[in-house]
């Protein structure tokens, strides 16, 4: 005979009470790219929201590498628990599967998008000491100087790298694409004159860098103007209609199941759309963008597609 209190603990341990408890320990967030960045800045911020409002600890693992790719297979190849979350970027998303001859993970098959976070606008920055002041004035004299021009980035198919390539397409100049592994060196050497204009991601650390007059800001790319730059005038409103911008989001291995989907959607919506998480954003010159799981598998298939063709006219390779 089975005892009285094995049968009044028995539905304790039933599917429905696992499926309720869920999460019952920590959990953790890969970060495909180093410290420092605008991608970790917004993984942080949305990762401390979200662990309290799911009542365990949530913990950023920076893996970079392969221009996002290794993180993003450990995300891919995670059991599919709900305790490994990830950052899914413009890169790792969008834009690498055409600049590798083959991928460690398919986006499409192998991750769940989870909830777009934030859009990240690109700010156009020259050093000071370049005789320029507008747009149409850095256009005019890179044209003049033909190929001598460099632009830097942190790596072929990042949203600098291809903002870059899209000005050039637009305006007929001949920039030179840099890569750069880490953010700090590539902003050192526009600082000092190595390169003369990047396509940036905002980010804190640049921002200062702006403010300061370490760097003279000409632009922004996107649709809209940031409030950490009100005075800046977008690309497109200078003629330029340089559209891309890095974006952000949350996503999880294949084959989670639903109800944990749509638990960290709801987390992850409720962060970005908090007040005092969007002022954090905004204050760094990103968009804090609370969109679901339907919107965002949309938006990264509008986006592959967009990239398509300035990848493709970039020549630029991984491999």
């Amino acid at each position: 005979m089975i005892p009285r209190r094995a049968l009044l603990l028995a539905p304790l341990a039933s599917p429905a009470f696992a499926q309720a408890e869920w999460p019952t320990r920590p959990m953790r967030f890969i970060v495909p790219y180093p410290p420092g960045g605008a991608s970790d800045f917004i993984a942080r911020i949305a990762a401390e929201h979200m662990s309290r409002s799911l009542g365990h600890p949530i913990v950023i693992e920076n893996r970079g590498g392969a221009a996002g790719n290794l993180g993003t297979e450990q995300i891919a190849r995670a059991t599919p628990d709900g305790y490994t979350m990830g950052l899914g970027a413009i890169g790792t998303m969008a834009v690498n599967r055409f600049l590798f001859r083959s991928m460690p993970y398919n986006p499409d098959a192998d991750l769940t998008p989870v909830s777009l976070l934030a859009l990240v606008p690109n700010l156009m920055v020259v050093p000071p000491s370049l005789p320029v002041s507008t747009v149409a004035e850095f256009t005019a004299w890179a044209k003049a100087q033909g190929n001598a021009v460099s632009f830097g980035s942190i790596g072929n198919g990042t949203s600098q790298h291809l903002a870059g390539v899209q000005f050039n397409m637009l305006t007929g100049t001949q920039m030179v694409h840099v890569p750069y592994r880490e953010s700090a060196q590539v902003n050192t050497d526009l600082m000092e004159g190595r390169v003369q204009v990047l396509f940036q991601s905002i980010s804190g650390a640049v921002t200062d860098l702006a403010k300061s007059g370490r760097m003279k800001a000409l632009a922004v790319t996107g649709e809209d103007r940031v409030s950490a730059f009100p005075e800046l005038p977008t690309l497109k409103e200078s003629g330029i209609n340089v559209t891309t911008v890095g974006w952000f989001g949350l996503v999880l291995p294949a084959h989670v199941p639903q109800r944990i989907v749509d638990k960290l959607e709801a987390a992850a919506e409720a962060a970005m759309r908090d007040p005092a998480i969007i002022a954090r954003v905004t204050a760094s010159g990103s968009l804090a963008r609370a969109r679901g799981a339907s919107h965002f598998t949309v938006f990264i298939a509008e986006e592959t597609e967009r990239l398509r063709a300035i990848v493709r006219a970039s020549g630029a390779t991984a491999d």
